[in-house]
C-alpha cells in the first residue's frame, strides 16, 4: 500500500477534476458487478442453488436481509475511512474483499458459497458505498461547486449504466444450460476486478481529503455534528419507507413475473432482466428531468431537493398501483403482459429520480467537511438499510398469512408510503439546515500519494 503525506494544495479549479472519469468508470464496472449478482439472487436461489432450492418467501427474506446488511454497514466504513484510512484506502481494501466474495460464488454455488459470498459482498460493498459517493463530492470547491449537482448526475448515470448491462447479461448466462450460475457470477467477479484496477489507476488524479482522526468523534458527537445528526436522521428515517417498497421490484417483483406472459415485443424476457431495465430508464429519464421537467416545475415554486424528494415519495405509489391490478388479474386465472411490469418499473424510475439523486446531494451539502463520508453512510443505513429491514421484517411477519397473499400484501406496503410521504412532508417544511462545501477554508488539507 502507498504511503501518503498530507499537505496544503490549492483549492480545485473550476474545470471538471480530471480523476473523476477515473470514479465514473470505476463506479459503472462496480455497479454492474453488483446488481450483476443481486438482480440474479432470488432467481437463483429458487431455481439453481446446489443442494436443494429455497421457497420464494424465504429467498426474498434473505435477500432484503442481505441488502439490509449491505446498505447498514456504510456507517462502519465511513468510521474506518474517516478515523484512520481515508476514502481512497478504504475503497481500495474493501474492493479486494468484495472480489473475493464474488470468486467464492463463482466456484462454490452451495448454500456455503451463497452465504460466505453475500458476507464478504455486503462487507466490501457496504464499506466502500459512503466512501466513493462522498469522494465525489470531494472532488469539487467553492470555484467549482456550481458543476456539482451535475456531476452527480453523471455519476448517477453511471451508477445505472453498469446497473443496466449487469442483470440483463448474467440472468442469460445463469439460465443457459450451456453455461448456467458458475459464468454468470463469474462474470460479475471480472468487473469488479476491473473497477479495482481502474479506481486504482486514478490515485494521483484525486483530490484526497486526509481521515480527521479523533477530531472526527468530536465533530459527531458534540455540538453542531450532534444537532446535524439528528435533524437529518429523521428525514433518512421517514425516507426509509420509500426504499422498503422500490427494494421489492427486485425480489416480489420478480416472483410476480413467473405469473405473467414473458413473451414480449417479440422477445422471450427473463424474469430477472425486468429489473435491470431500471437502471436503462434511469438513463433516459436523467437529461429529460434536468433540462426538462425540473426547469418547468421550477417555474411555479422553489425546487429545491427535499420537495423533490416529496413529489417522488408520493409518485411511487402510481406504480405499486399497476402491480396491484397484476395481483388481480393473476387471481382471476388471467396471464397478463409481461409489458405492464415494464410500465410499472418505468414509473418507479420517475420517482426514484425525483428522490435518489436529490438525496445525494442534500447529504453531501448538509454535512461539514469531516463528516461527509458519516453522513451519507447514515442515509443509507437510515434510509436503504432501514427500508430492506423493513421489508424483510414484514415478510417474516405476514409468511403463512392469507390475508397479506397477492394483491393485498402490496396494499399494505402502499398505505404505509402515503402515511410516511405526508409526514416527510410536513418535516421537510420545518427543517433547517446549513450548505457545506469541502473547502469551507481557503486553503484544505488534501491527501497527495507518494510512491515508495
Amino acid at each position: 500500500m502507498a504511503k501518503f503525506q498530507y499537505k496544503t494544495i490549492p483549492t480545485p479549479t473550476a474545470k471538471a477534476p480530471t480523476g473523476i472519469w477515473h470514479i465514473l468508470a470505476n463506479e459503472t464496472a462496480e455497479r454492474f458487478a453488483y446488481y450483476g449478482l443481486t438482480l440474479i439472487l432470488v432467481e437463483f436461489m429458487t431455481k439453481h442453488l446446489v443442494g436443494g432450492v429455497m421457497e420464494g418467501g424465504a429467498a426474498i427474506s434473505w435477500y432484503h436481509l442481505f441488502k439490509a446488511v449491505t446498505y447498514v454497514l456504510p456507517l462502519v466504513g465511513a468510521i474506518i475511512a474517516d478515523l484512520w484510512f481515508g476514502k481512497y484506502r478504504t475503497i481500495i481494501m474493501f474492493s479486494i474483499i468484495y472480489c473475493l466474495g464474488l470468486l467464492i460464488m463463482t466456484v462454490d454455488q452451495s448454500r456455503t458459497g451463497l452465504y460466505l459470498c453475500m458476507i464478504l459482498v455486503a462487507i466490501g460493498s457496504g464499506f466502500i458505498k459512503p466512501c466513493v459517493t462522498a469522494n465525489v463530492g470531494d472532488q469539487f470547491g467553492k470555484s467549482n461547486q456550481n458543476m456539482m449537482a451535475k456531476v452527480y448526475n453523471w455519476f448517477y448515470f453511471a451508477i445505472n449504466f453498469g446497473a443496466f448491462f449487469g442483470p440483463f447479461i448474467t440472468p442469460k448466462l445463469m439460465n443457459n444450460p450451456k453455461y448456467g450460475p458458475k459464468w454468470a457470477f463469474g462474470l460479475a467477479f471480472v468487473w469488479m476486478v476491473l473497477a479495482t484496477i481502474i479506481f486504482w489507476m486514478g490515485r494521483k488524479r484525486y483530490v484526497h481529503a486526509p481521515p480527521a482522526g479523533k477530531s472526527f468523534l468530536k465533530e459527531i458527537f458534540k455540538g453542531e455534528g450532534l444537532g446535524i445528526i439528528k435533524r437529518i436522521s429523521v428525514l433518512f428515517l421517514i425516507l426509509s419507507v420509500f426504499y422498503a417498497l422500490y427494494e421489492l421490484s427486485g425480489s416480489a417483483w420478480i416472483i410476480q413475473v413467473e405469473h405473467l406472459n414473458k413473451h414480449w415485443l417479440g422477445y422471450d424476457w427473463e424474469a430477472s432482466q425486468v429489473p435491470a431495465f431500471n437502471a436503462l430508464f434511469v438513463m433516459i429519464l436523467i437529461p429529460i428531468f434536468t433540462y426538462i421537467v425540473y426547469p418547468v416545475l421550477g417555474k411555479f415554486f422553489n425546487l429545491n431537493a427535499l420537495r423533490k424528494i416529496v413529489i417522488g415519495m408520493f409518485f411511487l405509489i402510481i406504480p405499486f398501483l399497476v402491480i396491484v391490478w397484476l395481483e388481480y388479474k393473476i387471481k382471476a386465472g388471467e396471464v397478463p403482459s409481461i409489458g405492464w411490469q415494464f410500465l410499472a418499473n418505468f414509473l418507479m424510475t420517475a420517482a426514484e429520480i425525483f428522490v435518489s439523486i436529490p438525496v445525494l446531494e442534500f447529504a453531501y451539502t448538509q454535512a461539514p467537511k469531516q463528516m461527509k463520508a458519516f453522513i451519507m453512510s447514515l442515509y443509507l443505513a437510515a434510509s436503504i438499510g432501514i427500508g430492506d429491514l423493513w421489508t424483510f421484517i414484514i415478510n417474516q411477519l405476514i409468511t403463512g398469512r392469507e390475508f397479506f397473499k397477492g394483491a393485498n400484501y402490496y396494499w399494505t406496503f402502499i398505505v404505509v408510503m402515503f402515511i410516511a410521504s405526508v409526514v416527510f412532508a410536513v418535516v421537510a417544511a420545518f427543517y433547517k439546515g446549513k450548505i457545506y462545501t469541502q473547502d469551507d477554508v481557503t486553503d484544505k488539507e488534501v491527501a497527495e500519494e507518494v510512491q515508495p
